[in-house]
Parts: structure tokens; C-alpha cells; sequence
């Protein structure tokens, strides 16, 4: 099966970055240094390689082994493939050397397409659902042990899901039958079985299924410690952009821009406003895909994309 990956928010992703004013002013500079969080298959590290200069250097992360491979069929001399969370990403350079860094944190048409992944609950497949099949346990392992509080609690928080007792007492009951779930199939059918009811054009299992992927690959953690190091890396100037593509990844995006846009002075304390100390962001804008390209894409059409700016003189 040819399965392609089309990349979400591709032009304004890369305008966002390059036309930030330190790698404008710095396009000659021998020193540029961009990193993409998430390689997917390349469609976001390709575009930006070819506005970038040829002094630059570029990394590129990925958890995923099938993404790695693709990577390294890229013959371009500038470009170093990590196979490595973003969340990790300060253990590959230095604070303050890079110029711009992308975050996309949706999954790729591949995972999803792909059955032996085990990400979707329209095909058959083992219920895997690990981004790096090199470690971790699978969902059906997890799903085989778990207590019936712990699945509750990871189905009601990572996937909103208001049925998410009712779904995990099934799943126990199945297990005590020695019929635990082991694939995609069976445990969208064991979901679709509790859950009668649901927004219109959305299967009864896309919830469950988002949010055991989110807890099997510690997605929203992985998030949260790339943030704090993105802020950590990025020189004074350089642009952070984020794609997201449900509202818990983007409430930590937001929440994370906010807190780091403002400073907090303790009450009552004899502060001018000139004497303040800078704040680590500006927050420059958010930015959803076009008409165009949700009919183009329609899996584009939950994206958004956050982009900041860190300031000269951040205080962090």
C-alpha cells in the first residue's frame, strides 16, 4: 500500500519560522540551527531545509522507527535525524544555539493507515499503539493488567470520554472471561457495544482510542518537558511554533505561551514598571488551516498552530 503523509499547516508552519527577524537578520549566519520535534515523514523538514541556507544545520526528532527510516533516505548534509522524543531535545544542543523550533504533535497518516500499527479502529491489527515499538508495553498489555479505576481514569481524562466507567467495566468483564481485547477491532466493538450515544460522523471509539494512545506514548508528558526545553534552547528572537490537534494538547500549548508571556510580581512590592523584568514570550499568534485545505485534508481540520517569539532579554 503507497500511504502518504500530507503535512498540516505546511506553508505557515515554515513562514512562521523563517520569518521570524533573527533568522532574517541572521541568513548568512553560519550558525543557524532549526530543529523540527516530530520528522512524520518529512513533508515539514524538507520545506524548511529549502528556505534555510546552506551554511545552516538542521535536527529532526522521531519516536517513531518506520519515521526514521524515511529520514534517513534524506541526502542532505545539514540534516541530523534523532531517534528520540522532542521532549529530550536539550540533550541535542546547547540553551540558546537554535534559531526556530517546530512542534508537531499530531499523529501521521501512516500510524494511522498502516494496520499492524494498531492506532485505528477502522482496520484490523494488534492493538499496539506504542510510537517507538522498541519499548514500552502495548495497550492490549496494559489493557490485560490495568485496574478497572486506572482504565477509567485514562479513558475519562485523555479522551473526554463521558461513558469512559461504562467502557472500562466492559473491558474488565471481557478480561475475566480470558477475552481481553488484543486487537483494534475487538476492542472498538467492545466500546461500541457501551457507548450508544455520540456526536454525529464520529465512531463510538474514537475517544478510547485517542486516549490510550495519548497514555501509551505519554504524549501529553512528552509535551510538557518539550515545551520547557524549546524556551531552554531557543536564542533571544527565535520562534517556537506548535501544531495541535485536540483541545488537551492545546490547552498546555496556550497555557504554557500565557504563563510564560506575562511576569508575576509578588504583591505590594515597590516595583516600577520600567524596573519589571522581561518576560520569556511574545505570544504572536494563532493560526487554523484554511477552507482550502481542510477539503484538501480533512484531517487537518482540528489543527492549530501556536506561535511565540522569545524575547531579547528573557526573564525565565
Amino acid at each position: 500500500m503507497n500511504i502518504t503523509h500530507r503535512p498540516v499547516l505546511l506553508a505557515e508552519a515554515v513562514t512562521a519560522l523563517t520569518n521570524g527577524p533573527l533568522i532574517q537578520q541572521q541568513i548568512t549566519n553560519q550558525n543557524i540551527l532549526v530543529i523540527d520535534g516530530t520528522f512524520g515523514r518529512g513533508g515539514h523538514t524538507s520545506a524548511l531545509l529549502k528556505q534555510l541556507p546552506t551554511s545552516a544545520r538542521m535536527i529532526s526528532f522521531d519516536k517513531d522507527l518506520d519515521a526514521i527510516a524515511v529520514a534517513k533516505q534524506i541526502n542532505d548534509p545539514r540534516l541530523t535525524i534523532v531517534h528520540d522524543s522532542f521532549a529530550r531535545m536539550d540533550q541535542y544542543a546547547l540553551a540558546e544555539s537554535v534559531d526556530g523550533i517546530l512542534l508537531d504533535l499530531g499523529i501521521s497518516s501512516p500510524q494511522v493507515d498502516e494496520a499492524h500499527r494498531g492506532f485505528s479502529f477502522r482496520r484490523e491489527g494488534p492493538l499496539d499503539m506504542r510510537m517507538n515499538t522498541d519499548q514500552g508495553v502495548t495497550a492490549a498489555e496494559w489493557l490485560e493488567q490495568a485496574p478497572q479505576e486506572e482504565i477509567t481514569h485514562v479513558i475519562k481524562t485523555y479522551g473526554e470520554e463521558r461513558f469512559a466507567f461504562q467502557i472500562a467495566k466492559a473491558i474488565v468483564a471481557k478480561r475475566e472471561e480470558g477475552l481481553s481485547p488484543k486487537t483494534t477491532t475487538q476492542l472498538a466493538s467492545l466500546v461500541a457495544s457501551v457507548v450508544r450515544t455520540r456526536e454525529a460522523g464520529q465512531d463510538p471509539a474514537t475517544r478510547t482510542f485517542q486516549a490510550l494512545r495519548i497514555f501509551v506514548n505519554r504524549e501529553l508528558e512528552d509535551l510538557e518537558l518539550g515545551l520547557k526545553a524549546a524556551l531552554k534552547l531557543l536564542k533571544p528572537g527565535a520562534r517556537l511554533a506548535v501544531i495541535s490537534f485536540h483541545s488537551l494538547e492545546d490547552r498546555i500549548v496556550k497555557q504554557f505561551f500565557q504563563a510564560h508571556a506575562k511576569v508575576e510580581i509578588p504583591r505590594g512590592l515597590p516595583v516600577r514598571e520600567k524596573d519589571l523584568p522581561q518576560s520569556a514570550l511574545e505570544i504572536i499568534g494563532r493560526v487554523k488551516p484554511s477552507d482550502a485545505e481542510i477539503a484538501e485534508n480533512p484531517r487537518a481540520r482540528s489543527a492549530i498552530m501556536r506561535v511565540a517569539e522569545k524575547r531579547m532579554g528573557a526573564f525565565i
